[in-house]
């Protein structure tokens, strides 16, 4: 039996700035670096063998947190990969969410966030997102797994609601309304080929 560990970055600076960040490579803010903290104080015990992480500063930093305040976890092997990586929002990139809601109107940016296969653009929609995050996880993460290592993913909202739509089974009509908070641990067990989410 083995831990899987999911948590989504803690608050970058432009989550506070209500910008689309995207692939931009955008630091934590200060109540990110907070969060990040407080998971790490949450995850103090468990013990971590293996982080796998995206290629972007935001999630690589919260791992790092995370794992400074680990007392069972030392030298722990972290992979870097851009499978990762939130998903592209294109030409939406940078820009704020309510001046751009002002200019495509409501609804177009609620379909561009939100649904599952709808991508804005120039970018990737939720289902391009799942087709390079799922086989990361199923040819990187659950071998971890399967070799009893307990492992901490430390991600973005939308690669994880992907993961996590792969091994709850969320159809793509209910994952468009999953919420992700930044700096909540998620909790899983792996046993016997199967993940269970822990509540």
């Amino acid at each position: 039996m083995s831990s899987l560990i999911l948590i989504r970055h803690g608050q970058s600076l432009w989550n506070a700035a209500n910008r689309f960040t995207g692939w931009i490579d955008i630091d934590l803010s200060s109540k990110g670096e907070e969060e990040a903290v407080e998971a790490g104080m949450k995850l103090a015990e468990n013990l971590i063998d293996r982080v796998h992480t995206s290629d972007l500063i935001r999630a690589q930093r919260t791992a790092e947190i995370i794992l400074k305040l680990n007392e069972a976890s030392d030298d722990v092997p972290t992979r870097y990969d851009e499978r990762l990586n939130e998903r592209h929002y294109g030409s939406l990139q940078g820009l704020n969410k309510a001046e751009t809601a002002e200019k495509h109107g409501v609804e177009q940016v609620r379909i561009w966030r939100r649904s599952f296969d709808v991508a804005p653009p120039g970018g990737e929609s939720l289902e391009m997102t799942a087709a390079r995050t799922i086989p990361y996880f199923v040819e990187e993460i659950v071998p971890d797994l399967e070799q009893g290592l307990n492992v901490l993913v430390s991600a973005h909202g939308n690669s994880l609601r992907s993961i996590v739509m792969h091994i709850e089974a969320i159809t793509p009509e209910e994952i468009v309304s999953l919420e992700i908070p930044t700096g909540v641990p998620l909790f899983y067990t792996y046993a016997e080929g199967s993940i269970t989410r822990n509540e």
